[in-house]
């Protein structure tokens, strides 16, 4: 499965595979690419805003000479003919600013960052590396190992829930059933026959 992202000159490609997904950019500045398991997508994400902002400053600038240059000619009984020009360029300027704006959600990985753009795949697309992560933390990590210590596991399942893959109850459960394996593999030592 396949999700590309256009926006501006961004381009931001989501590929889902059985294991992993990669996620592929290009814009302005470069492009790239990484290749990420789906339990190491982290939960946690912030928000990040590409604006021109120096576009948007000239605009209100503009805009502020055009009120003023406006509001002298009906002060002094001048001709206002014309003297609405700066405001009209001005209000080009911040509404070309305010739709060439993108925002991303960026979610901070080991292996770099992931950005997801606010569009109409958006939801979509977290949802789907979420649920996939789930899938795959549940697979690597979901099950009673009876070969690890019994501290291990319980702080294996109570990680689970931090993580939200897992729901308490669950957790409460696998716990259970890991003291019990630990109690059944637990040998006392027998009496030695001298």
């Amino acid at each position: 499965m396949e999700i590309v992202q256009k926006k501006k000159s961004n381009k931001h490609t989501f590929t889902f595979k059985d294991d992993h997904f990669n996620f592929a950019y290009e814009d302005k500045s470069g492009s790239g690419d990484t290749d990420m398991n789906y339990a190491d997508f982290p939960q946690k994400s912030s928000i990040q805003i590409e604006q021109n902002e120096w576009l948007r400053n000239v605009g209100y600038l503009w805009c502020a000479l055009g009120v003023f240059q406006l509001g002298y000619a009906i002060y002094s009984d001048a001709s206002i003919s014309g003297k609405g020009f700066w405001i009209m360029i001005g209000l080009v300027c911040v509404v070309w600013a305010r739709f060439s704006k993108v925002k991303y959600s960026v979610f901070k990985a080991e292996r770099g960052n992931v950005f997801v753009i606010h569009d109409k795949n958006h939801e979509k697309i977290i949802n789907e590396l979420n649920a996939r992560r789930k899938s795959q933390l549940l697979d690597w990590y979901g099950e009673v190992n009876s070969e690890n210590e019994l501290e291990q596991e319980i702080d294996k399942f109570k990680w689970l829930v931090e993580q939200e893959v897992i729901s308490k109850e669950e957790s409460e459960k696998k716990i259970a059933l890991a003291e019990l394996l630990n109690k059944e593999n637990y040998e006392l030592p027998g009496e030695r026959l001298n």
